[in-house]
């Protein structure tokens, strides 16, 4: 079967001459990863990425890894929501951030120039999208559906996505590529191994790419509500200037030890909202300004939410990518290796 619903009739899957072993799988993806491709081998590299996860996954079992120990005395103080620079992150200190604010601001994580210019694709990824559904011939490249191996089940969580403004990463081949080069390039990869005490994976249901307009509003949420039993580190990296002029986030400053807002209560908003009320107390609700390639690392106890107002004049670029432990990855989410 076909790895992907094109526009045109199904290539092939990609996943020939799979090597049985593990590492050799890795070695392949390595060396495709370093090559120059066409459409064809961005494919293949994500394919292959698939099925490593998969092989991941089931090899983990129980993990002795453990998240490291915190690096409290690194932590900036202040009365508000630290921020430190790229050149400081550390495991030790995200760790330190997250048990005593919840979350880590990270400030110029990837290059703006970088950040701006994968805004520019997602947009066009977008409109893509949208030729796609109404039966059209994405020309660019960068949209065709992502069917994963069984009994993982993609296509129900696409409706849900584009409404909250996201495509899945998955669904763009060479966007997917673009952004795991990123990732490397900030270190993202070795600092969530080093913070989960294991390798990471990323999976198709959590990476996202986001253009968020001012028009779609907020809900609060933890995700950990919906990701039982995961150990996790979100990336949230901005790839637009927002929280004034385009939507940012609203969030809770401060570690909460459980779930305060249950899935079912997310979408009645005065309730959730007087929910992150009270689990903020006297810390004080806020939203950051990000500027493009600032970044927010959390874990899937964060309370947060979209922060849109109606009068922002611009969308919000950004990429939303969840690191799973391979020894606690949620059952129902297709995984794939970095």
């Amino acid at each position: 079967m076909s790895l992907f619903r094109r526009w045109t009739k199904p290539g092939p899957a990609g996943t020939r001459d799979v090597p049985a072993s593990t590492d050799a799988l890795d070695e392949q993806i390595r060396r495709l990863a370093a090559s120059e491709r066409d459409a064809v081998g961005e494919r293949r590299l994500l394919a292959l990425r698939h099925l490593a996860g998969v092989r991941v996954v089931g090899d983990s079992g129980d993990s002795d890894g453990g998240y490291p120990d915190p690096d409290r005395a690194a932590l900036p103080d202040g009365d508000r929501l630290p921020e430190i620079a790229a050149d400081d992150l550390t495991a030790p200190l995200l760790r330190a951030g997250i048990l005593r604010d919840g979350c880590l601001l990270v400030r110029g994580l990837v290059d703006r120039d970088d950040a701006l210019a994968f805004a520019a694709m997602i947009d066009q990824a977008f409109a893509e999208r949208d030729s796609f559904e109404v039966g059209g011939a994405p020309a660019g490249g960068l949209y065709e559906e992502f069917v994963a191996q069984p009994p993982f089940d993609i296509a129900a969580v696409r409706p849900w996505m584009k409404e909250g403004g996201g495509i899945l990463a998955a669904d763009s081949p060479a966007l997917f590529s673009r952004m795991v080069e990123l990732l490397h390039d900030a270190g993202l990869p070795r600092l969530a191994e080093a913070y989960l005490g294991e390798r990471p994976l990323l999976s198709v249901h959590k990476t996202t790419l986001r253009k968020a307009e001012p028009s779609v509003a907020g809900s609060w949420h933890q995700d950990g509500s919906f990701m039982t039993g995961a150990r996790a580190l979100n990336l949230w990296l901005s790839l637009s200037r927002c929280g004034d002029e385009a939507p940012g986030l609203d969030i809770v400053p401060r570690r909460l030890r459980e779930i305060v807002i249950e899935p079912r209560e997310m979408y009645d908003r005065e309730r959730a909202t007087a929910h992150a009320h009270e689990a903020a107390g006297e810390a004080p609700i806020l939203r950051p300004i990000f500027e493009p390639g600032d970044a927010l690392l959390f874990d899937e106890m964060f309370l947060h939410q979209t922060g849109s107002d109606p009068a922002m004049p611009n969308p919000r670029f950004a990429i939303e990518s969840w690191f799973f432990a391979g020894s606690a990855f949620p059952a129902d989410y297709a995984p794939l290796a970095l």
